[in-house]
């Protein structure tokens, strides 16, 4: 009994601790279930997708860079690895891996061993149906702190075949006109930091938090 006295105030200190940790990191955090476009730092665009194929390499549903910034087909939700592992309104941690499901078609975002049309990197697409993909549509999160913070850029790493998703300034034609190639690169690199910025970031209370339009 007076070994579980002793213990019990380091147990609540370390409670408290944690708790007090969570109200820090929460209200700048890009949270799961949050709505947001990525703005790659480099080339100053948007990742985006639409209903337009590859007509090389896999076929599967295009993403693009667009400059736009009120373009609704560059929007993304936050989502775990799987359904139940990032629960919404749960600030992302650093190295925590997520899928980005394109909110207008459902898909996620993809890549795989195919090259890209214009540069010849790896391809990056948007695959699956109303949310559910594979496991190759599975991103690490990095970043420098604890929690990916909305003002930092961070860099998303492919688990599968461990390429960054990347801009490099590749610019395709019709019927995509003046978009950005979106591919993988195997190194890390000023090409592929990504920053959260337009959309809707649901806070820890459940709560809606409005970040600019949607």
């Amino acid at each position: 009994m007076r070994s579980g006295c002793r213990l019990f105030p380091l147990l609540l200190l370390a409670l408290l601790r944690g708790l007090c940790h969570g109200r820090e990191a929460a209200p700048g955090a890009v949270t799961c279930g949050s709505v947001l476009k990525l703005l790659n730092t480099r080339h100053s665009v948007r990742l985006h997708s639409h209903e337009v194929k590859y007509g090389s390499g896999s076929g599967q549903q295009s993403v693009t860079g667009v400059e736009a910034s009120d373009d609704a087909n560059s929007y993304w939700r936050i989502r775990g690895k799987s359904d139940g592992s990032c629960q919404r309104g749960t600030p992302v941690k650093c190295g925590q891996a997520i899928r980005l499901t394109h909110v207008n078609t459902g898909k996620n975002l993809h890549t795989h061993h195919f090259p890209s049309p214009l540069s010849n990197n790896q391809e990056v697409s948007a695959f699956g149906d109303d949310g559910e993909g594979d496991d190759l549509d599975i991103w690490i999160v990095q970043c420098s702190g604890t929690y990916w913070e909305r003002e930092d850029a961070v860099r998303f790493k492919h688990v599968g075949t461990e390429v960054f998703l990347s801009i490099t300034g590749e610019q395709y034609g019709h019927p995509i006109r003046g978009q950005r190639e979106v591919h993988g690169m195997p190194s890390a690199n000023h090409h592929n930091y990504w920053k959260a910025m337009e959309g809707i970031f649901i806070k820890p209370s459940m709560e809606p938090a409005k970040h600019d339009e949607l």
